[in-house]
């Protein structure tokens, strides 16, 4: 199985925290945008390692793909099915910003098939949402958030943000029920950082902001942790939680380290090569230039690097140590053609002697207490050299 993620680069406004590939443009020229996408898609459906195997997930990201009109979004979709071999029932998931919706464009997309959205909520403080340079209201969250029930979408992703500055714990466990409170089948919940390149970060530099320090952060952590799984949100994945059977198929993908071709401006993609490493690669970022590159080379790769299968290997431990359920040791095996215990086994040792790291049922996984140490087992996975 792959998926196909689809990048939309336009905001009407660029967050002071975002470092997405997202522009913002006056005039967007949606039929030149669209003829790029439905070009670079075809070309990606005569590639070989992608013509034998079966689309599970269509995701439209961003920037904001609810600016785009729902006869884009249909056009990708309906090209999508007729170039590649879809499984039964495909997740096409859309981003929209709650101010940036209507009725008319939640209808338009329902019937283009989209049928997951992921809401860019970030919080239900008027203050806050000024604070992150977001453009909508709380009150436009609701109206988001009722019209897209309305229109008959049943799976719905809130994107929140906690330990943002001065926030305390007892602010943000009230976002958070207020989350709850609409019964939304799925709920992301990360931290703010603060990440290089971006306006915030420079505004950091010259005048350090009241962020949360690590005590903080872990009281944030384990609180939105232990609230959502009070009212049956099962957490698969660090950030992530859902009802059950309703996680992210698709982002759950790129954990599961599986294939995914990307297109648009900015888009990136993956794929297994038979020596059990990976290509990957990335497009242009700027949407002209973007488009200019699909209409004279019918695609716009600016990079493209290829791991061998020892990395590939350490990479996709990493990706799958996120996940609650872990890594498939079976799995593993298959994928690399060695057992995993072989490969890292010494680095392993250590974490699974205090009970850190677990095995059972051929999976190996973090245990609960140990998840905020992911980023310190992989960065030792990543390093060892055998």
């Amino acid at each position: 199985m792959f998926g196909l993620y689809v990048h939309i680069p336009f905001c009407l406004h660029k967050c002071h925290y975002c470092d997405f590939n997202s522009h913002v443009q006056a005039d967007i020229d949606w039929p030149a945008y669209q003829a790029a996408l439905l070009t670079e898609l075809k070309q990606w459906s005569t590639q070989t390692q992608f013509q034998h195997k079966q689309l599970k997930t269509i995701f439209f990201g961003g920037g904001t793909p609810s600016l785009a009109p729902p006869a884009l979004i249909q056009a990708v979709v309906d090209a999508a099915y007729q170039h590649f071999d879809c499984a039964e029932s495909v997740e096409v998931s859309l981003e929209a910003n709650p101010g940036t919706v209507d009725m008319d464009h939640f209808t338009g997309y329902r019937q283009a098939g989209v049928n997951r959205l992921s809401i860019g909520v970030q919080s239900f403080d008027e203050q806050e949402l000024k604070w992150l340079q977001r453009i909508h209201s709380v009150d436009e969250v609701h109206r988001a958030f009722k019209i897209a029930r309305d229109v008959g979408f049943d799976n719905i992703n809130l994107d929140l943000m906690y330990a943002l500055p001065k926030q305390n714990i007892a602010h943000w466990l009230n976002h958070l029920e207020q989350a709850i409170a609409l019964k939304p089948e799925h709920i992301s919940a990360y931290q703010l950082t603060v990440e290089p390149h971006t306006l915030l970060a420079a505004t950091h530099a010259k005048k350090p902001l009241p962020i949360a320090d690590e005590d903080e952060s872990l009281d944030f952590f384990w609180k939105t942790r232990a609230l959502l799984q009070e009212n049956n949100y099962q957490a698969y994945e660090i950030s992530n939680f859902s009802k059950p059977t309703l996680k992210c198929q698709h982002n759950d993908a790129y954990w599961l380290y599986r294939d995914y071709i990307g297109i648009g401006a900015g888009a990136n993609g993956k794929w297994d090569q038979l020596d059990g490493g990976v290509t990957r690669y990335r497009n242009h970022n700027q949407p002209q230039a973007y488009m200019t590159h699909i209409q004279d080379n019918k695609q716009a790769i600016s990079f493209q690097e290829s791991l061998d299968s020892n990395t590939a290997a350490s990479e996709s431990l990493w990706l799958a140590l996120r996940r609650s359920e872990g890594v498939s040791l079976t799995w593993f095996e298959q994928r690399f053609q060695q057992k995993c215990h072989a490969m890292f086994g010494s680095v392993f040792k250590p974490w699974l002697q205090t009970g850190q790291l677990c095995e059972k049922n051929n999976r190996l996984f973090l245990a609960e207490h140990a998840l905020v140490m992911v980023d310190e087992l992989a960065s030792q996975i990543l390093d060892y050299d055998g």
